[in-house]
């Protein structure tokens, strides 16, 4: 009975926090500005699936794409016993769905074998990262607590899934003694190469051992649970709304801004109405996080920072600082300073900070909205939207193009060309021999 109290209190505790911080997260996306993401939603469902799921976009590497889909079914279907231990854990019963017979037995063998592929797995990935020294792994955005982030979860993952087999090496010796409460169920094709280190110890010893893997696996769960909101791996579960919202639209096509279109209208005919309750727009582009859409923030938080948009750039391969992950990774970090700016304030409070304090203009111009970055994403993200956004900020509020664009934007006033010649020459290279 203290067990399960204790339990019960544990768990509130694990679920109170991380709704608490669910909510903070809820909070920032929902700053940025509406956008209309529910058309054709058989496709959108289709295309969730298909990316999320089948993670389709992963193929294009076909070693880490494996690797990475043994962890994602690890996750997926090992917590199928987290949700045994969940039952166990309130009611004080122990393998509560022992009851289902050969097809329990079969689904324990099935979850040590994951386990143990799992544990493989994230050793593979530890290795591309620290021993291999992947390049896109190891670029000057993730030093600090990016790489800490990255290592220290893949740790977690092996530490758990030993835990795991380790539970149950001792449950199998205390189910072969008979001792109650420890039914005979389950199979077990990992652990029981573990059970010869376990096989000396007393009874005593083995309860108190299960119990304590018990509570270390249980109990990790939770703490990674409430880590991943901190987390790069909160895309374990925000690349499925994030898929379902991908924009349907061909990629090339750039967004007109409707404030601009509808100006230039009245500016061109003075005698339009003006549509009810339109209000001139005060600003163009975007300036810092609450000018993007609720859409390119649940981007910014999804981003898994695996570094295939940067891999894939054209402008970063050529040597310019432009890199599409440090794009998103900057968006989540001022997002992140703005909603503690309220949770400190109560509003936002102006922090002579914007988004240009953390992207520089060297970056947003290297940029040649080619969508390679788009394309390469896992889970469609757009880095070349915040981007091209930004632009239309320097250029439309601070007139701070490059020289070579204004240079053009006056031959478009001057000679409706991007050409510095007269629209009457236009044809005269027709009458050249």
């Amino acid at each position: 009975m203290y067990q399960s109290i204790l339990f019960l209190v544990v768990t509130g505790i694990s679920v109170y926090f991380f709704a608490k911080n669910l909510a903070k997260i809820r909070r920032n996306i929902l700053l940025g500005k509406d956008l209309d993401r529910t058309d054709q939603p058989a496709l959108r469902l289709k295309t969730m699936f298909k990316v999320a799921f089948g993670q389709t976009k992963m193929t294009t590497r076909p070693l880490p794409a494996f690797f990475h889909f043994i962890v994602y079914i690890g996750f997926v279907l090992i917590n199928i016993e987290v949700l045994e231990i969940l039952i166990d854990g309130i009611f004080g019963t122990h393998r509560v769905f022992a009851g289902l017979g050969p097809v329990y037995d079969l689904a324990i063998g099935f979850f040590e074998i994951l386990a143990a592929l799992v544990t493989i797995a994230c050793v593979v990935f530890l290795s591309r990262r620290f021993i291999y020294k992947v390049q896109r792994l190891n670029a000057p955005e993730l030093k600090g607590f990016p790489t800490k982030d990255a290592a220290g979860i893949l740790i977690i993952e092996i530490v758990l899934m030993g835990a795991l087999l380790k539970m149950n090496a001792c449950d199998q010796l205390l189910q072969a003694r008979n001792i109650e409460h420890y039914v005979h169920a389950g199979s077990f094709p990992v652990s029981q190469f573990l059970v010869p280190f376990f096989e000396s110890w007393s009874t005593e010893s083995l309860v108190l051992m299960e119990r304590i893997y018990w509570w270390f696996h249980i109990l990790g769960i939770f703490a990674f649970m409430n880590y991943l909101p901190f987390s790069k791996h909160f895309h374990i579960i925000l690349a499925f709304p994030n898929t379902y919202y991908s924009n349907l639209q061909p990629k090339g096509e750039i967004n007109n801004m409707a404030s601009v279109t509808q100006e230039v209208k009245l500016m061109l005919d003075p005698a339009a109405a003006t549509p009810e309750g339109y209000t001139p727009p005060s600003s163009f582009g975007v300036k810092d996080v609450q000018d993007l859409t609720w859409k390119n923030l649940l981007d910014a938080y999804s981003c898994t920072e695996c570094g295939r948009c940067t891999s894939m750039c054209p402008q970063n391969l050529t040597g310019k600082k432009l890199s599409p992950r440090k794009i998103m990774m900057d968006t989540r970090d001022r997002l992140e300073e703005v909603g503690r700016n309220i949770d400190k304030n109560g509003s936002f409070t102006p922090d002579n900070k914007n988004l240009h304090s953390y992207i520089s203009e060297e970056e947003l111009w290297a940029c040649n909205t080619c969508n390679a970055c788009v394309e390469a994403c896992p889970i469609n993200i757009n880095p070349m939207e915040i981007i091209v956004e930004m632009r239309r900020y320097k250029v439309m509020e601070e007139s701070a193009a490059p020289g070579s664009l204004n240079s053009m934007f006056s031959n478009l006033e001057n000679n409706q060309a991007p050409w510095q010649f007269s629209p009457a020459d236009r044809g005269n290279w027709m009458h050249e021999a």
